[in-house]
């Protein structure tokens, strides 16, 4: 099985179509909780930048699976991702003014996220390197989080095998890559995601998927692999 069809078994999380409406609902004198939910996040985006505590709760809780979820993929594991999110909605609640899209505030918060786990990660090479995090050691895959539950054990193994490659992986490749493959994004959501050009997440995506391809090891007799079929 080559990676391309392992990936096909991961279930990355899609969002549903989004029939809230726009319409900002009065704010209440208990504090604007009141019908919140139904309302879509241009119009909370609105209210929370105005100063409403109940509107930027609501914008937290809609999303903040979302962002943990991204963190997790981005990672491989969900330890020591909850301080990269919380500080994903500070910076976010903290320059709501400067969105100048309020409807787009999930992709905009994803790539506040993602400019926090390339920071982590870059921090975590250079403590390897530096010889400080010896102890400690790396964060095992946690598959659970990542594979469907329908897949195989051989699948299971295999994405863990191809998780062990992607961390090898620069930063900004490794990044790409995920959001590409993992999450399943649009190339031109994975490029906004990453805060680059359309052209340079082509490349990084590229240029991973060779050393992916390259370097990654089906294990797997000819018979088993027949026997997965093709998804």
């Amino acid at each position: 099985m080559s990676p391309r069809t392992v990936l096909r078994l991961v279930v990355p999380e899609t969002a549903e179509a989004d029939t809230r409406v726009s319409e900002p609902p009065t704010r209440s004198s208990r504090g604007g909780h009141r019908q919140l939910a139904a309302f879509a996040d241009d119009a909370l985006v609105s209210l929370a930048a105005a100063g409403e505590t109940a509107a930027a709760e609501a914008l937290y809780r809609r999303h903040a699976p979302y962002a943990l979820n991204l963190a997790a993929r981005i990672a491989g594991s969900p330890t020591d991702i909850e301080d990269v999110v919380h500080d994903a909605f500070l910076r976010a609640f903290q320059r709501l003014d400067s969105l100048r899209n309020p409807a787009a505030f999930r992709t905009w918060l994803g790539s506040i996220v993602v400019y926090g786990m390339r920071s982590r990660l870059r921090r975590e090479k250079l403590r390897r390197i530096l010889g400080l995090s010896e102890a400690r050691g790396a964060q095992p895959v946690d598959i659970d989080r990542i594979a469907s539950p329908s897949a195989s054990p051989a699948v299971r193994a295999e994405l863990a095998q191809l998780y062990a490659l992607v961390r090898t992986l620069p930063t900004d490749d490794r990044i790409a890559w995920t959001l590409r493959c993992i999450e399943g994004h649009e190339l031109e959501e994975a490029a906004a995601l990453a805060d680059c050009s359309l052209a340079t997440v082509k490349r990084r995506i590229a240029r991973a998927q060779r050393f992916i391809d390259e370097h990654f090891v089906d294990a797997r007799s000819p018979s088993e692999t027949e026997s997965e079929g093709h998804p």
